[in-house]
């Protein structure tokens, strides 16, 4: 592990994913643009995340499956943590109901200072909105549409006025070096250009909470060093929280806090240490 570990950084450079000459040259091009469009509309701050004997099951024909067993989790307004762990961990459902996805069944989930326990229906979707912006591992792209409607149908969603969502949308777009693609459908963008596209839609509503589900997961190297230089370029514009789930330890290894699930519990630090 250690020789594939040296091999990996490498190849992508003493910090991480940064060493390729087009992500630098992206990244340069684009950081003032995310700078821009972010304080165009005002910005955002993170939240602050507590989970207090989170658990959560599934009836399933062979029985219950409880994936979540009573877990004990803090995360800083801000911050930056990466879920870790094999298939089956749990990682998701997490994701699932940070994001208010799902509700939470048994223990506390805060967010912000809001508590998701009491919230269904109409309340989940309005926390959705006001809080939190999701990346997903296969896009959840529209493939009728193009990427400037695309990213305009969450600001729809939200109520925002044709014009306001219209101009987000296309800041957003130049925000990740994609304005010249926004007329474009996903089935004529790259794998890493539809992630870029689902980033901007993301950022549509200002989230204090950016979840990302396997961001990479779909794409080859350069784009996937791409994707995560943007998503933590966008925690440093837009001061939001921001958390990934990733099987990449060299991805993991970038956060600021790592959480290594298992069998739906937080293993201690020798665990976590085995990643290394």
């Amino acid at each position: 592990m250690t020789e594939l570990v040296t091999a990996a950084t490498a190849k992508f450079g003493a910090c991480g994913l940064t060493a390729c000459g087009t992500l630098s040259s992206f990244c340069a091009a684009t950081a003032n643009s995310f700078a821009f469009a972010i304080g165009q509309s005002g910005g955002g701050m993170g939240v602050a995340i507590s989970l207090r004997g989170l658990s959560h099951t599934y009836r399933t024909a062979e029985g219950p499956l409880t994936v979540l067993g009573g877990l004990d989790l803090d995360l800083a307004d801000g911050g930056y943590a990466a879920i870790t762990g094999p298939s089956g961990a749990g990682k998701t459902t997490l994701l699932s109901l940070l994001g208010g996805l799902e509700a939470p069944q048994q223990g506390k989930v805060e967010v912000g200072g809001q508590d998701l326990n009491g919230l269904s229906g109409d309340d989940l979707a309005a926390y959705r909105r006001a809080t939190v912006g999701f990346v997903f591992q296969h896009f959840g792209l529209l493939e009728t549409l193009t990427a400037l409607q695309n990213v305009e149908l969450a600001g729809t969603l939200a109520g925002t006025s044709p014009a306001d969502r219209r101009r987000r949308a296309l800041e957003l777009l130049d925000a990740v070096g994609l304005a010249e693609r926004a007329g474009h459908r996903p089935s004529r963008l790259s794998g890493g250009e539809r992630q870029r596209v689902a980033i901007a839609r993301a950022l549509v509503n200002q989230p204090k909470l950016l979840l990302a589900d396997e961001p990479t997961g779909n794409l080859d190297d350069d784009a996937a060093a791409m994707i995560i230089e943007l998503l933590e370029q966008v925690r440093r514009d837009h001061a939001c929280t921001l958390v990934l789930v990733t099987h990449n330890r060299l991805l993991a290894h970038r956060a600021d806090q790592r959480i290594p699930l298992d069998r739906g519990h937080i293993q201690p630090a020798p665990y976590e240490a085995r990643l290394r």
